[in-house]
């Protein structure tokens, strides 16, 4: 088999995520990266070996490499942008997700890749987390009965240090950390529903990190040099980002299309940072009791069980790699379908209806709980996604 030449766009914190595609001789390589920091070359340099070529811009790649598949891996701000240039180029795209932080960069992205026929992925990679799949197995199996109700709460212990000494904490290059953090959570409600959110209401605050006076341009660092996990309380950080528009505490009421109720609870300065899912059917319940390989998700299917006290209990299987075990599977599958096309486990459609959730239920938030209805995507486009990209 052939290698793929892979290019990669942004080598900053979710570089790494590229080194595995980087399999010379097994069926791709990285080839080229574009980043204009001379700090994410040379780190470029140590992963993929001196051969690797690096460039400033996007449109240096495009113009003076030739490469078969591309991954995005730049700031939230700049996928949509950067994924315009190369779906218009005729490549098979991977966009970190979100997607895109506006509803209406998603949509032109779905156009561009639809009018183009150029195949475009989105990384979910919570789609392959051994919990989130295992959940999935059970709901599928009709075990709970039929689902009416989804809670999930989403303890960001790491907040002050992840989201809120970067670009991650200004409305302008993030929309809102429903984005970045909820992106995730949202699409892992729809996908464990069966739906999508079509109302949206919501509530949040910046409770904490606005009151912290102690501020730095940290443009000229990464997250690992100022990361401290004994920082505690959350109060003490210090050196936030200069801007600080977003919400740190979120709450979303979902209204899916198909009936089911769900809800969504973000915070960013709890101690404990993990998900915790509860799906309710009408015949049972489950929940994970953390989320990394070895946790446990609870089944309760009788009115004899309490709490502590669940059914039955599976253990989440082992698995090795980013996001457990999630990374490398994410990406495998997607040079699966740079090579071959074809149905994919994550889908395009609900990262485009994972963004419009965010930037919606943002939008409560921000004037007073009012619920927003969220357009649907066209049938027509819809199906072409759906049915592979064919």
């Amino acid at each position: 088999m052939t290698d793929l030449k892979i290019g990669v766009i942004g080598f900053g914190a979710r570089g790494g995520l590229a080194r595995h595609a980087h399999m010379p001789g097994e069926g791709s390589r990285v080839t080229v990266v574009a980043d204009p920091t001379a700090r994410s070359k040379d780190t470029a340099r140590e992963l993929f070996g001196q051969e690797v070529a690096a460039v400033d811009t996007v449109d240096q790649l495009l113009s003076e490499h030739e490469v078969d598949a591309v991954m995005i891996l730049t700031p939230d701000f700049a996928h949509a942008e950067v994924a315009l240039k190369t779906l218009a180029a005729g490549i098979p795209t991977f966009s970190e997700k979100p997607m895109a932080i506006r509803v209406e960069d998603t949509d032109a992205m779905l156009a561009l890749a639809m009018e183009k026929r150029t195949r475009l992925f989105v990384g979910h990679n919570m789609r392959h987390m051994p919990v989130i799949r295992q959940m999935k197995e059970i709901v599928d199996s009709g075990r709970i009965g039929r689902v009416r109700a989804i809670w999930c709460r989403h303890f960001v212990g790491t907040g002050g240090d992840f989201y809120f000494k970067d670009w991650h904490a200004e409305r302008e290059k993030a929309t809102s950390l429903l984005l970045q953090k909820g992106a995730h959570d949202i699409d892992v409600i729809h996908w464990l529903a069966g739906g999508y959110t079509r109302r949206v209401a919501g509530i949040g605050d910046l409770a904490v990190y606005g009151d912290v006076t102690d501020r730095r341009d940290n443009s000229d660092r990464r997250m690992g040099d100022w990361y401290d996990e004994d920082t505690w309380p959350p109060s003490t950080q210090k050196e936030l980002n200069p801007v600080i528009d977003v919400e740190d505490i979120s709450m979303l009421n979902m209204t899916l299309d198909n009936g089911v109720l769900a809800s969504y609870e973000q915070c960013h300065f709890t101690p404990d940072y993990w998900r915790n899912y509860t799906v309710i059917g009408d015949a049972g319940r489950i929940e994970n009791m953390g989320d990394g390989s070895g946790d446990q998700i609870h089944i309760w299917e009788s009115r004899r069980s309490g709490p502590g006290r669940p059914d039955a209990v599976e253990v989440v299987r082992q698995a090795t790699g980013g996001h457990g075990g999630a990374d490398p599977s994410l990406v495998a599958e997607f040079l699966r379908f740079a090579r071959d096309g074809g149905a994919t486990e994550v889908s395009v459609i609900a990262a485009r209806e994972a963004v419009a959730t965010g930037v919606y239920g943002a939008e409560s938030i921000r004037n007073g709980g009012m619920p927003y209805d969220i357009p649907p995507v066209p049938g027509d486009v819809r199906a072409y996604f759906d049915e592979g990209q064919a």
